[in-house]
C-alpha cells in the first residue's frame, strides 16, 4: 500500500495575506418604489402616532364661571331687562279651567238637596259589616278568613251530595249496553239452538266433577312411593293430567253462573 505525502516547498514558509470574500450586492426588488408609494398613499395621520400638527389651546381661553350654563336669546334678554313685551308675541293658549270671573251656564239644574239626602241615607242605612278575619300568631297578624280555606263553602253548595249528571248518564248507557248485549246473546243462542243449564243441573254437574276429582285423587294417593318402572310413571302422569283438567273445569263452572251448552 502506497501513501501520498504533501509536496514540500520553500514557498510555504512565506507569510500569506488573508483574502476576504467579496459579498455580492444586496438584492433589491424592482417593485420597491411602487410598494412604498402605495403604503404612503393609504396611510393616514392617525394610524401611526396621531396627527402631525395639533392645535395648542391658548392660555387666554380658560374656563370661566357660568360659561357652560344655557343662555337666553337676545330677544328674551331685552324683554327681561326693559320690561316691555313684544307686540308680535304669540297669544296665550285658551285655558281649559274656567276663571273666577266666568259664570258658566249649567244645562240641567236640579233642586235636590244632596246634603240632606246623604244624611238621611247614612242614618237609615244598615251599618257596614266588618270583614271576617283570623289571627294565627300572638303578634296579632290578621288575615282574611274567606280566602284562608277555613270556611266550609263546598259542603254548603246546593248541589253538594247530588250525583253528577255525567255519572247518571254513564250508568244509563252501561245498563242499555248490557241489555243490548244480553239480547244479542239470546238471539245468537236461539240461532245456534243452545241450551242454558239450570241451577240444579249446574250444581249436580259441579258435584259430579268434584266426586270424580276425589276418586282420581284417591287413586293418586294409592300409588307406590318409589316409581321405578315406566308403566308406573306413565300411570302417575295420567292421573296428574286428569286432576288438572278436573280442577280447571270446576274453577270454570264456579266462576260462571250462567252456562250454555249446545244441543245434540
Amino acid at each position: 500500500m502506497t501513501t501520498q505525502c504533501a509536496q514540500e516547498s520553500i514557498y510555504n514558509l512565506l507569510p500569506r495575506l488573508e483574502e476576504k470574500p467579496v459579498k455580492p450586492p444586496r438584492y433589491i426588488s424592482t417593485f420597491r418604489p411602487s410598494v412604498k408609494r402605495e403604503a404612503e398613499k393609504n396611510k393616514a395621520q392617525w394610524k401611526t402616532m396621531g396627527p402631525a400638527k395639533v392645535a395648542v389651546p391658548s392660555p387666554k381661553n380658560f374656563l370661566q364661571k357660568h360659561s357652560k350654563e344655557p343662555k337666553l336669546p337676545a330677544k328674551c334678554l331685552h324683554a327681561r331687562f326693559t320690561g316691555k313685551k313684544e307686540q308680535d308675541s304669540k297669544k296665550l293658549p285658551a285655558l281649559s279651567v274656567p276663571r273666577r270671573t266666568d259664570h258658566p251656564v249649567m244645562g240641567i239644574q236640579s233642586k235636590k238637596n244632596f246634603i240632606n239626602t246623604n244624611a238621611v241615607a247614612a242614618i237609615t242605612g244598615l251599618p257596614k259589616k266588618p270583614q271576617p278575619i283570623y289571627v294565627d300568631r300572638r303578634q296579632g297578624d290578621k288575615y282574611l278568613l274567606e280566602t284562608s280555606g277555613l270556611v266550609p263553602k263546598y259542603i254548603k253548595k246546593k248541589d253538594y251530595g247530588v250525583t253528577p249528571k255525567y255519572v247518571t248518564r254513564r250508568n244509563e248507557e252501561m245498563k242499555r249496553a248490557q241489555k243490548e248485549y244480553e239480547a244479542g246473546i239470546l238471539e245468537h243462542l236461539k240461532k245456534r239452538a243452545m241450551k242454558r243449564l239450570s241451577d240444579e243441573e249446574r250444581r249436580s254437574l259441579l258435584q259430579g266433577l268434584k266426586k270424580n276429582w276425589e276418586e282420581v285423587y284417591r287413586e293418586f294417593q294409592g300409588l307406590s312411593v318409589e316409581i321405578d318402572t315406566i308403566p308406573k310413571k306413565i300411570y302417575k302422569e295420567k292421573l296428574e293430567t286428569q286432576m288438572k283438567q278436573l280442577e280447571h273445569d270446576i274453577e270454570v263452572i264456579e266462576k260462571h253462573k250462567v252456562i250454555y251448552i249446545a244441543n245434540e
